[in-house]
């Protein structure tokens, strides 16, 4: 049924006529009133800011907030569409926390000719506490309107991406790290370690052809005094070279420039000289996503292409202890499939409820496994309810393991375009960590790549020394 809205005209108001309107203050609303308005006072957004301030144990809203639920009674009730306004003067006496009921009464005191009203108006709270009050002419509509109510468009808050910045800021107590970046022969594989040699997260060693990647550097305005330059003949050589940095040591990271990926991870994957470990090489992408909040970690979605039960516990121990070097000490990982109960018929959920047991014994370590989980129950607190999944991950998960690459890699890139996400990537489970960029990429997604890079650099080398010690 359609809702209507229908006006009060001047001729049908009297003296004393009145209209109320009662709300209770979310803080989404002074969140939402802050963004309109541009008011940045603390003391509406941190209650520690507001109870030093203003000596209240609550966020307080907005005085105007209150104010303008005046406006929104005139122009909804009394008179209703087609009022405008004309002046208002409040006194506020007492503020408005987070939580408080206001109800509202606006009453008609003077009517002047042609169409102008007058209203006292008043607030109280919840307590009957005295909130504002005041007074506020208007115009009022001489036609007479009657239509459906106005459909606004529905508007949410999203956090504001901090992921990156944040993991970008970690690192600036720590020491750069050496990284080989494989054949940067375009501007986007050049800025990005640049970029990042400049805020001091690395120190790239450039491989590839050096008269073309000298004469890339003058065109961006990039002063490679002091950057190592290990020239080669093509991509081939550049991969190979670049890896045999990592295995010697000489560099703890590895990042890829303009060749294709399959190129440098065969140089990678190969058995006798190459960057291979006992545990299989897996990619993980650190999501920043607004409208989620923390940070979520999807992998595999750009190496393993069709994992087994066995590449996925390599997966999932990969992404486990990437997330211990994001300060997260015991990652929610969520077994995705397309359903959340075992079904013989769609193998991910026997190999989702399987990890779950290998980690009940112990072969999956330091995080905390459930699955098979749906996306939704995954990330949704209230669709894991509805489904009546009473899961520690349900909800609130940090890591999505994905059935295959082609699943995690569309689920990336669903999060990127509709859902406004940033994504650094790294694959792990090599000798070092390998930052894979991508044309597409963010200039702050490849900082971030680097800066997670760098996070699990010095994660191995406390490991390292703490076994040395031992």
């Amino acid at each position: 049924m359609v809702e209507m809205m229908e006006n009060r005209t001047w001729d049908e108001i009297s003296v004393g006529d009145s209209a109320t309107l009662t709300r209770t203050c979310r803080m989404e609303d002074v969140e939402l009133f802050g963004v309109a308005t541009g008011d940045h006072n603390p003391t509406h957004y941190l209650a520690e800011q507001a109870q030093q301030l203003a000596h209240h144990r609550k966020v307080l809203a907005h005085s105007m907030w209150g104010g303008s639920l005046v406006s929104a009674l005139l122009g909804n009730e009394l008179p209703g569409p087609g009022t405008i306004y004309k002046s208002q003067d409040f006194d506020f006496v007492q503020a408005v926390e987070v939580g408080d009921t206001l109800t509202l009464t606006v009453t008609v005191v003077e009517k002047n000719a042609p169409n102008l009203l007058s209203f006292n108006c008043l607030a109280v709270n919840q307590k009957a506490e005295t909130v504002f009050q005041g007074h506020a002419s208007v115009y009022a509509p001489t036609v007479k309107v009657m239509q459906p109510k106005m459909e606004l468009h529905e508007v949410s808050l999203r956090r504001r991406h901090h992921v990156f910045e944040d993991i970008i800021e970690r690192c600036r107590p720590l020491a750069p790290i050496s990284v080989a970046v494989c054949h940067p022969c375009d501007p986007v594989s050049l800025e990005g370690p640049m970029d990042a040699y400049k805020i001091g997260l690395i120190n790239p060693i450039l491989v590839g052809p050096e008269a073309k990647i000298r004469s890339l550097a003058a065109e961006l305005n990039f002063d490679l005094t002091g950057v190592r330059i290990i020239d080669t003949q093509h991509s081939h050589e550049s991969a190979e070279k670049a890896v045999a940095l990592c295995r010697s040591g000489e560099a703890e990271a590895l990042m890829k420039g303009s060749l294709h990926t399959d190129e440098m991870m065969h140089e990678v994957a190969r058995r006798d000289i190459g960057l291979r470990t006992g545990r299989r090489i897996s990619h993980v992408f650190v999501m920043d996503v607004p409208t989620y909040p923390k940070t979520l970690m999807i992998s595999d979605a750009a190496i393993n292409i069709y994992p087994t039960l066995e590449d996925k516990v390599d997966i999932c121990q990969n992404a486990i202890d990437l997330a211990h070097c994001l300060d997260v000490p015991k990652p929610k990982v969520a077994i995705l499939s397309a359903v959340e109960t075992v079904y013989p018929k769609i193998n991910s959920t026997i190999e989702a409820a399987a990890l779950c047991k290998m980690a009940d014994r112990g072969q999956i370590t330091g995080g905390e496994l459930d699955g098979p989980l749906a996306f939704d129950n995954a990330i949704s607190m209230e669709a894991a309810k509805i489904k009546k999944i009473v899961s520690p991950v349900a909800g609130q998960a940090d890591i999505l393991l994905v059935p295959d690459l082609e699943a995690g890699n569309m689920l990336a890139k669903q999060l990127s375009y509709l859902a406004e996400a940033d994504a650094a990537g790294i694959v792990l489970g090599a000798r070092v960590p390998i930052v894979l960029t991508s044309r597409a990429d963010s200039a702050k997604a490849r900082l971030a790549s680097c800066a997670v890079a760098v996070l699990f650099a010095h994660a191995r080398r406390v490991k390292a020394a703490k076994v040395a010690a031992e």
